[in-house]
C-alpha cells in the first residue's frame, strides 16, 4: 500500500467517526493490508482528530486475551491512543448519539507517574513507574461494518477504540495483587461477564510492559501523567440506550457508567 492510500482511508475512518456510520473492511477492499499499513493509517486517522483539536492523554492495548488473539488470527496485542474527547468519569452518561455499535469491557487502567520508554521495560520497571491503578470501562466500538474485523482493521481503526470511563479510586499498585484480582461486569443489575488480572497477558502490567517497549522501538514513550488501559479481564458487552453497567474489580474498585 502507498502513503496516498494510507492518507486516504485514515480520511475515511474519521469521516466515519464524525458522522457515526461504518465502513466496509479495510481488509476486504485492500487485501494487500499488512499490520504495518494498519498502523500507518492509523496515524493518519490521529493526525486529523489531533488537527481537530484533541489531546492525547494516553494509550490503550487491546487483543491482550488469547481468545481474541485466537479470534484474530493474530498472536500479539494491538495497541491505540486515547484523547481528552474520549474519557469519561464514574457515574457519567454516555450519550449512544456519539456511538456506532458499542461494546462494553472491564478493565484496569495505570496512571503513570513516570515515563516509560523501551526497549528493556520489565514488569518492575511498570509498577515502579506507576502512581496507581483504577478500575475502568473501555467502551470498544467499530466504524466498520457489523465489527467484520481483521487485525488490521480494528488497528487502523484505533484499535477500535470508542470512549473509556474511570473509577474513582486510584489504588497503590503495592496493595493489590494484579494477577489474581476478580472482576464482575454487571448489565442492568445482572452479571454478564467475569475475569480476573491474569487475562491480560498474565499480568496487566505485561501489557504496559510490551506497549511501552513495541512504542519505544518507535521512538516514542508512555508520557508520565498519561492513562493506560491495559486489556479487557473478560468478555465484550454489547450496550443499548437505556443500559446501566458496572464494574467491580477486587482490591481495586468500581466503576459505573450508563448509556442514553
Amino acid at each position: 500500500m502507498t502513503p496516498a492510500i494510507h492518507k486516504r482511508l485514515g480520511r475515511e475512518l474519521h469521516q466515519a467517526l464524525n458522522d457515526c456510520t461504518v465502513l466496509a473492511p479495510l481488509s476486504q477492499r485492500h487485501p494487500e493490508i499488512t499490520l504495518a499499513d494498519a498502523y500507518a493509517i492509523q496515524q493518519q486517522l490521529m493526525k486529523l482528530r489531533l488537527a481537530a483539536g484533541e489531546r492525547v492523554i494516553g494509550k490503550k492495548i487491546g487483543v491482550t486475551s488469547q481468545a481474541v488473539m485466537d479470534m484474530l488470527g493474530v498472536f500479539q496485542p494491538d495497541f491505540g491512543w486515547l484523547t481528552d474527547a474520549m474519557v469519561y468519569n464514574e457515574g457519567e452518561a454516555i450519550p449512544m448519539s456519539r456511538l456506532i455499535q458499542p461494546k462494553a469491557e472491564g478493565e484496569i487502567a495505570f496512571v503513570l507517574r513516570k515515563t516509560l520508554k523501551g526497549p528493556g521495560v520489565t514488569v518492575a520497571d511498570v509498577l515502579a513507574a506507576t502512581e496507581g491503578v483504577m478500575a475502568c470501562f473501555e467502551i470498544v466500538d467499530s466504524r466498520i461494518e457489523d465489527w467484520k474485523i481483521r487485525i488490521q482493521d480494528t488497528v487502523a481503526d484505533n484499535a477500535s477504540c470508542g470512549v473509556f470511563v474511570l473509577g474513582d479510586r486510584l489504588v497503590d499498585v503495592r496493595d493489590v495483587d494484579l494477577t489474581t484480582c476478580g472482576m464482575v461486569l454487571e448489565k442492568n443489575g445482572e452479571i454478564v461477564a467475569t475475569g480476573a488480572g491474569a487475562a491480560a497477558l498474565g499480568h496487566p502490567a505485561n501489557a504496559v510492559a510490551w506497549l511501552a517497549n513495541t512504542l519505544g522501538a518507535h521512538g516514542t514513550a508512555l508520557e508520565a501523567g498519561e492513562v493506560v488501559l491495559s486489556g479487557s479481564l473478560g468478555a465484550m458487552v454489547p450496550v443499548k440506550t437505556g443500559d446501566n453497567l458496572r464494574v467491580t474489580i477486587g482490591g481495586i474498585g468500581g466503576c459505573s457508567v450508563r448509556f442514553v
